[in-house]
């Protein structure tokens, strides 16, 4: 019979690393800030003429958050350019589509309206 020894890979000390935890409080923090800032926007922007304006400052906000999410969580912010660019590109074509359709749509509603309203 042979022996099976394990490898020795150095000396084990029995002690178990500490976690590293301090990018997720500073991930917390930064989307805690961020989520507060719109709270405040939201209940001091009220006025029915700033809504456009309101919505607008939600929006860049919330793709903020989900690119600060999606870089820390997801590990984005360490890979390559060519793969950063390769998910963005796609993902800005997207949004454009989706406002190109929003916008046509309530034209053609608009254009309908009118047309069967007469």
């Amino acid at each position: 019979m042979s022996s099976h020894a394990a490898p020795e890979h150095g000396a084990f000390t029995g002690e178990i690393a500490k976690p590293n935890t301090a990018w997720i409080w500073k991930t917390f923090w930064v989307l805690v800030i961020i989520t507060a800032v719109e709270f405040a926007i939201a209940f001091s922007m009220t006025s029915p003429g700033l809504r456009t304006v309101r919505n607008s400052i939600f929006i860049v906000m919330t793709i903020l958050k989900a690119f600060f999410i999606v870089g820390e969580f997801m590990h984005l912010k360490h890979e390559v350019k060519s793969l950063i660019w390769t998910i963005l590109v796609p993902t800005a074509l997207l949004v454009w589509l989706v406002v190109a359709l929003v916008t046509e749509g309530s034209y053609v509603g608009e254009v309908l309206s009118h047309m069967f309203s007469r």
